[in-house]
């Protein structure tokens, strides 16, 4: 019996194929990044790449899929050997800081982007890439019990004000909330070529389209 048995009964075995060879790049692997990564993979995904330079610190436990043995290692090796030990899936892990100057050769060969990136230049730098070479981008972000996904034509970078700001409150359920419309949206582009929109708060458990 297959890994993805019953996402496959759920699916479809052709919309299964199409998730199987479809490369996606997820720029970031924390709160938001390794949980969309762990999820795609787990729903059938094969082609999947990520980058992020940061290391994996205690305070990230809560929110990340790693373990306390992986405290100081990078957080895209951890990743990509937690999924592969899992369920054989072989994820790229690239431990560079994406800026402007290497954007090109880091996102190369994208067929769609993922940007949960936490610093504003990062995640300009993936906009405008984006945006040059109509690649389709999808954005998620969270502040405090607020949570979006929204694909890049709508999207705003954020200010630069908290890109240096660790310790802001986030709840685990928001995040995983968020994962699961993130995964949602790239499944319904990749099956029937649907750009949607979402934003989800936790205090009245909402999550609601955007008309943008």
């Amino acid at each position: 019996m297959s890994i993805f048995f019953h996402e496959q009964l759920y699916r479809t075995k052709a919309v299964m194929a199409k998730l199987k060879n479809y490369p996606i790049i997820i720029c970031g692997a924390g709160a938001l990044g390794a949980n969309i990564a762990e999820n795609l993979a787990r729903s059938g995904f094969d082609k999947l790449t990520v980058i992020d330079r940061d290391r994996i610190e205690e305070r990230n436990l809560s929110t990340q899929p790693y373990y306390r043995p992986d405290v100081g290692a990078f957080k895209a090796k951890i990743l990509a050997n937690n999924l592969y030990r899992a369920i054989g899936t072989k994820v790229d892990a690239k431990t560079k800081e994406l800026t402007p100057a290497n954007a090109t050769q880091l996102l190369k060969d994208s067929q769609l982007i993922v940007d949960v990136f936490d610093n504003s230049v990062a995640r300009q730098a993936v906009k405008d890439y984006a945006q040059q070479l109509s690649i389709p981008c999808l954005h998620a972000g969270l502040s405090t019990d607020y949570g979006e996904v929204i694909w890049n034509e709508f999207y705003r970078v954020p200010s630069e004000v908290n890109d240096d700001v660790c310790d802001y409150p986030l709840a685990r359920n928001l995040v995983m909330l968020t994962v699961a419309v993130a995964c949602e949206a790239i499944v319904s582009f990749i099956a029937i070529a649907e750009l949607r929109n979402f934003s989800i708060t936790q205090k009245d458990l909402t999550v609601q389209s955007l008309f943008l």
